[in-house]
C-alpha cells in the first residue's frame, strides 16, 4: 500500500512538474522534482521556445518585423525612409553614369573622320548622336571652331564644368541621408533613455521590466540608423568612383580633342 501511494505521489508530482515547466520555465535546461522519499528525478525540457512550438525558427523577415516594431514605429519609419530614398537616388545616379560611359577613343576617331569628310557640321552631328559628357563637351568646342583654337579650348573647359555639375547632381542628397539616418537613431536612443528614466521615477525604483522596453527601443533605433548609414555609404562610394572615372575620361578626351581641332583648323 505504501508503495502504491509513493508511486501515485511520484506520478502526480511529475505531472505537476511538467505542467509548471511548460508554462513558466519553458527556457530552462532542466527542473528537479523531489519526491516524498527524498529521491530526485530530473525532467528534461526543450531548450528553446521554438522547439516547443514545433521546432521552427523565426524567419529573417519575421525577426526584422519584430525589431522594427520594438524600435518604435515612428522613428523606424523615418530611418527606413532615409534608406529607401538614399538607395533610389544612388541607383538613379549609377544608371545615369553607366549610360554616360562611352568609348572615348572611338568617339574621337569618328569626330576626326567627320572633320576630314564633312567638316565641322559633320563632326557636330557625330557629337549629337553620342551620349554622355564626352560628346557634349566636343559639341561645345565645335560650336566655337570658327573662332580659333583658344576659344575652342575655353568652350571645352566650360562645358566640362557643366557636365561635372550634371554628374554630381543628387549625390548631396545621398550624403544627407547618410548623416540623417544615424542622427535619427541617436535621437531615438536619447528618447528611449528618457522614457526609461521616467519609468524608474514612476516606479520609485529600478525595475528591469519597466525599463526593458524603453532601453530596447533606444538600442534598436541606433543599430538601425548605423546599418542604413553603412549601406548608403557603400552606394555613395560607388557613385563617386563612377564620377571620378568619367572625369578622367573627359580630361583625356578633351586634351586629345584640342589637338585634333588644332591640326584641322589651326
Amino acid at each position: 500500500m505504501k508503495k502504491i501511494i509513493s508511486t501515485l505521489t511520484l506520478s502526480l508530482t511529475l505531472i505537476l512538474g511538467l505542467i509548471s515547466t511548460n508554462s513558466v520555465y519553458a527556457n530552462a535546461d532542466s527542473v528537479t522534482v523531489e519526491t516524498t522519499t527524498q529521491e530526485s528525478i530530473v525532467v528534461q525540457t526543450p531548450e528553446t521556445k521554438e522547439d516547443i512550438e514545433g521546432g521552427q525558427e523565426p524567419s529573417f523577415t519575421q525577426v526584422v518585423k519584430k525589431r522594427f516594431i520594438e524600435g518604435g514605429v515612428n522613428f523606424m519609419i523615418m530611418v527606413l525612409a532615409c534608406l529607401i530614398l538614399g538607395i533610389a537616388t544612388a541607383i538613379e545616379r549609377i544608371i545615369y553614369l553607366s549610360l554616360s560611359n562611352v568609348n572615348t577613343k572611338k568617339v574621337l576617331q569618328q569626330v576626326e573622320e567627320a572633320l576630314n569628310t564633312s567638316g565641322v557640321e559633320g563632326a557636330k552631328e557625330v557629337c549629337r548622336n553620342t551620349r554622355g559628357p564626352v560628346g557634349a563637351i566636343f559639341y561645345d568646342g565645335l560650336t566655337r571652331a570658327d573662332e580659333g583654337v583658344e576659344q575652342v579650348e575655353k568652350a571645352v573647359i566650360a562645358g566640362g564644368s557643366v557636365q561635372m555639375g550634371l554628374m554630381e547632381k543628387g549625390i548631396s542628397w545621398i550624403s544627407l541621408f547618410i548623416a540623417l539616418a544615424p542622427m535619427l537613431g541617436f535621437l531615438g536612443t536619447v528618447l528611449g533613455m528618457i522614457g526609461a528614466f521616467d519609468s524608474i521615477a514612476e516606479a520609485g525604483g529600478i525595475e528591469a521590466s519597466a525599463m526593458a522596453g524603453d532601453i530596447k527601443m533606444a538600442l534598436i533605433t541606433t543599430v538601425a540608423g548605423l546599418i542604413v548609414a553603412i549601406i548608403l555609404q557603400v552606394f555613395y562610394n560607388v557613385v563617386v568612383a563612377k564620377i571620378d572615372n568619367l572625369v578622367n575620361q573627359m580630361e583625356d578626351a578633351s586634351n586629345a580633342f584640342i589637338k585634333v581641332v588644332q591640326n584641322k583648323i589651326g
